[in-house]
């Protein structure tokens, strides 16, 4: 599973800036926006919950809303937009395994290195870096109340066509043995987050008409179309998930835009109007 956002353009009306914000110059574009959060599965693309924000929320927030929907048998995957301890904490009272990306500016200590080129580390919180108090996470059952958490860090770099567009990833797990799942396959695991965007971008391109957004002019309304197109889309990716299985081929395989449209054409009772022109 992945948590990641998506921006999309709504009509900026006097009551859709006013709940949702919009940037201020610069080179963005200048229609409010609604940031939401969602959290999809790699497999299916489908997007099983989400929170709806506003451009002031950033990411974190937003992805709070989300603890009520991971499951204890989840990987659950983020970019590194959404580390920080008491995020990380809360995340863990799941009982899902972590896989988080975090930024290149945090220092890790190398406390244990292990076989398969990860290592033992540990995040704190910044209140306790002083050492006043140490509270680890053995010590305690919740893990809100630790101020020490051990992580497995891994380390690895992608290259590009030259040297100068190679990135170095760093990823942090809850999973502490190599022999549960070991660096490449983490590695590996963290790759596919990729198709979790890919879903986001089903709904701005497939769903909606590429670069035109939602078309509602109030926030309550807002709201409504953007719950209808979670659900238009986990219809269409349920139907794509029930037809891969009965082809046994994975749903990767399966192009979305031609199920869409294998769907429209079965649908016979069409809206009497067009919203967009009325």
């Amino acid at each position: 599973m992945a948590i990641d956002p998506v921006q999309i353009d709504v009509p900026d009306t006097p009551a859709n800036f006013e709940e949702f914000g919009k940037y201020q110059g610069g080179t963005r574009r200048p229609f409010p926006q609604i940031h939401a959060v969602g959290l999809g599965e790699f497999g299916t693309h489908a997007v099983v919950a989400a929170e709806l924000g506003t451009i002031y929320d950033g990411e974190r927030k937003p992805a709070r809303a989300l603890l009520g929907s991971i499951e204890q048998d989840m990987l659950v995957i983020a970019d590194r937009g959404y580390y920080a301890f008491d995020l990380w904490q809360q995340f863990m009272t799941t009982g899902a395994s972590l896989l988080w990306r975090v930024a290149a500016g945090i220092k890790f200590p190398v406390l244990k290195i292990l076989p398969d080129g990860s290592y033992i580390s540990e995040v704190n919180n910044k209140k306790t870096r002083s050492g006043t108090y140490r509270i680890p996470l053995s010590a305690v059952t919740d893990p809100r109340d630790a101020t020490h958490i051990p992580v497995r860090v891994i380390e690895y770099t992608v290259s590009g066509e030259d040297s100068e567009n190679s990135e170095t990833f760093r990823i942090v797990t809850t999973i502490l043995d190599p022999q549960d799942a070991n660096a490449l396959e983490l590695a590996a695991a963290y790759q596919q987050r990729w198709e979790y965007e890919i879903s986001l971008k089903e709904i701005e391109t497939q769903l909606l008409v590429s670069g035109r957004g939602l078309r509602s002019k109030s926030p309550e309304m807002i709201r409504q179309e953007w719950w209808g197109l979670l659900l238009a889309h986990y219809a269409v990716r349920a139907l794509m998930a029930e037809a891969a299985d009965t082809a046994y081929v994975d749903s990767d395989r399966l192009s979305f835009t031609r199920t869409l449209n294998i769907v429209r054409r079965q649908v016979i009772n069409q809206a009497a109007f067009s919203p967009r022109q009325t």
